[in-house]
């Protein structure tokens, strides 16, 4: 199975965690490709078998959380997802709000099957991740 994960991250933690989770799609024996939404292809994100997408949280600690609107944008460019398995998930420090939700919802606007949801607190993958993957096979 060919997955991809794209992300968006300001100071590189969201970045490692996407590698590490990248780590993990590959030690289960699938293909994995692993890029900023600032650079990959909509199209080339949306050809996967199964797609991950992931922002730091944008907010004011406890209010507002949001993905980046580049993020948001990136889902917006992709074409008919047509029930793909799809994940989001989100580095953080204080608390995610809505942001999982909103972020799910625009990719099941888009013919995704978002049937993942994680957060981490830093350059790691996000817990039960490598469950996820599993349900992949």
């Amino acid at each position: 199975m060919n997955v991809a994960i794209v992300f968006d991250s300001e100071t590189g933690t969201t970045k490692a965690a996407a590698e590490a989770m990248a780590e993990m799609v590959r030690a289960a024996g699938h293909q994995c490709t692993v890029g900023s939404v600032l650079d990959a292809d909509p199209a080339v994100v949306s050809a996967a078998d199964a797609i991950c997408v992931g922002s730091w949280c944008k907010g004011l600690f406890f209010v507002r959380q949001h993905a980046t609107e580049a993020t948001m944008d990136f889902i917006g460019g992709l074409s008919n997802l047509d029930g793909k398995p799809t994940a989001v998930f989100c580095t953080y420090k204080t608390a995610v709000g809505g942001m999982l939700r909103k972020m799910a919802a625009k990719l099941q606007s888009q013919g995704a099957d978002v049937s993942g949801s994680f957060k981490s607190r830093g350059p790691v993958a996000a817990k039960g991740f490598d469950q996820w993957v599993e349900s992949l096979a």
